[in-house]
């Protein structure tokens, strides 16, 4: 069992002696779950900022800085206010930055809090429309992700209607929206559609009701475990003897927890897989191992996207300090960084490309570039 890296600082520590806030040091706010139906993300996401810290202190840090990470727990779930957190430790000067790998709806929250007072780098894929000033979402989102699988899909399996599934929050419900119009335009049918509450232990009922609806392809939008355990009950029924299964965040994490006899004709869309054969990926994953040894957690998108949130970051600070605050993603400044995803570029308008896997195993095959 994958236990989590050391925290480099405890939140109880920095609150309780002030010196520890000196400005000797350049402090990011990790904002990740540590708990919850996302709680397996952490390994990953801890692990891979982490190889972007000793990077950077390597060299000049940020703003001629050590970088110092302070993880916080950002799940739906945890005992913390996560706003009353983060404004304390913004008011105290504790932190000069926020790295942000969480889900959708905390974005929301805190954006309201943070207010352009420090930068807010948010790294997962989401939604879509974000347009806060200060706050710079780096992700993919569903018009360059789920749109070109979705086609792939449908062309190569030729469904004739789709269930859709997902956690009752803005990102499922969105991406379901855009899902929704998507097999519109090509005169394809939707047979179901469910919003769950996070942490259910069982997905029995909603199985057999997608078993019974005639869909012959699933999307998921399901979020960590949630996600294994629905797809642990829909290998269980064996459904994918008749239905292919789509998702935009299943990752390997993801994927060692449902099994591979639970993961039959499962693909997954995303700029990001471990097992990507760039250039890119070659050099994080040689840093990661060297930094983490042969036994770390497994990389995935929402791992790497820690990395390059750190990175985007420093970028950020190295070339846009004075400016920062006055600009978002929807206009967004050309930041200079490393990435796991694609070679650094100072062409702002240059997305990372979307790939196509499929399970294999306990490892996902990149089968296509969309």
């Amino acid at each position: 069992m994958t236990t989590l890296p050391s925290i480099p600082t405890e939140l109880e520590e920095l609150r309780d002696d002030p010196m520890l806030r000196g400005k000797g040091t350049f402090r990011i706010a990790l904002l990740i779950p540590l708990c919850g139906a996302a709680g397996l993300w952490a390994p990953s996401c801890i692990s891979s900022a982490q190889v972007a810290v000793e990077e950077l202190n390597r060299t000049q840090g940020i703003d001629g800085r050590k970088v110092q990470l302070i993880m916080i727990d950002a799940a739906m779930e945890a005992s913390i206010s996560i706003e009353e957190t983060v404004n304390d430790l913004i008011e105290t000067n504790s932190i000069d930055a926020i790295v942000g790998m969480h889900i959708s709806a905390i974005r929301q929250r805190l954006s309201k809090v943070v207010r352009q007072r420090i930068p807010y780098i948010y790294t997962p894929l989401y939604e879509g429309g974000e347009r806060t000033e200060g706050l710079f979402a780096i992700g993919e989102t569903p018009e360059e992700q789920l749109g070109p699988s979705i086609e792939h899909i449908q062309n190569e399996y030729r469904p004739r209607s789709w269930a859709l599934i997902g956690n009752d929050y803005v990102w499922p419900r969105t991406s379901h929206n855009y899902a929704k119009a998507k097999l519109q335009e090509m005169s394809v049918g939707l047979a179901y559609e469910k919003y769950l509450p996070f942490g259910l232990t069982s997905m029995t009922r909603f199985v057999e009701e997608i078993s019974n609806s005639g869909a012959e392809a699933v999307l998921i939008s399901l979020v960590g475990q949630d996600a294994v355990a629905f797809n642990r009950a829909f290998g269980k029924a064996k459904l994918h003897d008749r239905m292919v299964r789509l998702s935009c965040a299943i990752e390997e994490n993801g994927l060692l927890g449902c099994g591979a006899k639970n993961s039959k004709r499962l693909f997954a869309a995303s700029s990001y897989f471990g097992t990507l054969p760039t250039e890119a990926n070659q050099a994080f994953k040689e840093k990661y191992y060297r930094v983490h040894g042969d036994q770390a957690p497994v990389l995935n998108a929402l791992g790497q996207s820690t990395y390059e949130g750190v990175h985007f970051l420093a970028g950020l600070m190295e070339g846009h300090a004075k400016v920062w605050r006055d600009h978002s993603v929807s206009d967004a400044l050309p930041v200079i960084h490393r990435s796991g995803r694609k070679q650094s570029s100072s062409n702002k308008s240059e997305r990372a490309p979307i790939y196509l896997a499929r399970a294999d195993g306990l490892q996902f095959e990149v089968i296509k570039e969309l």
